[in-house]
């Protein structure tokens, strides 16, 4: 990596474009001064062209040679790329379980194109997704049937996310009122979910309130931050203090802190930086789960997860054409993929006997002494009579074991 580097570092200080250009502009002032020259003196074209030559000609060798430098440059650049980056063949869709539903592939796009406010795109992208239809029957009605969107939910998504881009856009530009007014329209669900999301916005509009004037100069900006402040308090909070009385006490404790609310101990609630940006992703993550969808787009985390997965299948591939291996299902991966902890959303069961995945066909099955195997594997002990636990002495019928969901 440090060739590499160091080769970057000296594409960039030699193998650049300025030279090129200061040469170049050199050519521009002599065709310049020429043609001046020829407009206050016509009868002179012919002298000045003659003299003109040389010099242009040397000015288009220069950039020439300046160019050589350049190509050089990028060439021994991209010789140091292969050699650290080898070119790899990517993996066959052979075994791609959603080559044959690009309907599923075509609506991860549309719907994440749809989170990020990109709505003009998004709708221009389904129009594009069914280019099989005449262009008379492209409504949005069948644009969304042929994804497999009931209409109505579309359109509630559109107008969903379109309000929460909005509220985003404010919470960037300091404004919290649009998304207090939506937390509080959402108050109950947000409660069942045991979350906090209402009372942070609010702790963080008395705080902006608090803070927004504070100037040591100015002793009436002080005291109008804090008057709107507690204001606000008196007037937002009182529904709050069964649950967060301690987070409000120390809201109004901070005020006799005022003027050294860096040195308080409510240091980190009134200057905390990544408050906003928390706040923004908490608030994405509530108002997604509200509508029954992930708080990341299954796009994004799609292909970050694939991109990890990536080297480990590319070996594989290798490994199993020199074997000549075959890959006979596409329900499991051949090998493990280690994948951060953020990316874990399932819990796994591995059958203690046959070694292999449950899957919803072959789901784990519980026994009435608690040990657990999969249903292929219960099918096989059993055979439809009485049989023994293989990790315990106890036995049971088949019936008595009972489904489990994880």
């Amino acid at each position: 990596m440090e060739v590499l580097i160091k080769e970057q570092e000296r594409l960039a200080s030699n193998a650049n474009l300025s030279k090129s250009v200061e040469d170049v502009q050199k050519t521009i002032d002599l065709l310049a001064t020429a043609r001046e020259s020829i407009a206050r003196n016509p009868t002179s074209a012919s002298v000045t062209l003659a003299k003109l030559q040389n010099p242009v000609k040397q000015s288009f060798e220069a950039v020439n040679n300046d160019l050589k430098e350049v190509y050089k440059g990028h060439g021994r650049y991209q010789k140091v790329l292969d050699t650290k980056f080898k070119d790899k063949p990517f993996p066959t869709s052979d075994n791609d379980a959603l080559s044959t539903q690009p309907g599923l592939i075509n609506r991860a796009i549309a719907m994440h194109l749809l989170r990020e406010g990109q709505f003009s795109v998004a709708s221009q992208f389904l129009a594009d997704a069914t280019t099989n239809l005449r262009p008379e029957s492209k409504t949005q009605e069948v644009l969304d049937e042929a994804l497999g969107i009931d209409p109505l939910k579309s359109e509630d998504l559109r107008k969903a996310f379109a309000n929460m881009y909005h509220i985003l856009q404010e919470l960037r530009q300091r404004n919290l009122l649009p998304a207090i007014e939506w937390a509080r329209e959402n108050s109950g669900k947000l409660e069942l979910r045991g979350s906090n999301l209402e009372f942070e916005l609010g702790q963080l509009q008395f705080v902006y309130l608090f803070t927004r004037g504070s100037s040591p100069s100015d002793p009436q900006a002080v005291a109008q931050g804090k008057f709107e402040a507690l204001k606000y308090a008196k007037q937002n909070f009182d529904h709050f203090q069964s649950r967060y009385l301690h987070e409000i006490s120390q809201l109004a404790s901070a005020m006799a802190f005022q003027p050294n609310l860096g040195t308080s101990p409510y240091r980190h609630v009134f200057l905390n930086a990544d408050t906003w940006e928390y706040l923004a992703s908490t608030f994405t993550k509530e108002f997604c789960s509200l509508l029954g969808l992930s708080a990341e787009s299954p796009l994004y985390i799609a292909a970050t997860a694939g991109a990890i997965a990536l080297p480990t299948l590319l070996k594989l591939q290798t490994i199993m054409k020199d074997k000549r291996a075959e890959w006979t299902t596409q329900q499991e991966l051949p090998v493990e993929i280690p994948l951060p902890p953020s990316y874990h959303f399932h819990s796994i069961f591995v059958c203690p006997v046959s070694k292999e995945q449950t899957t919803d066909e072959n789901p784990p099955m519980m026994m009435p002494c608690g040990h657990v195997v999969a249903q292929e594997t219960l099918a096989r002990m059993s055979k439809g009579s009485r049989f023994k636990c293989p990790y315990c002495p106890d036995e049971s019928k088949p019936e008595d074991a009972r489904k489990l969901v994880m």
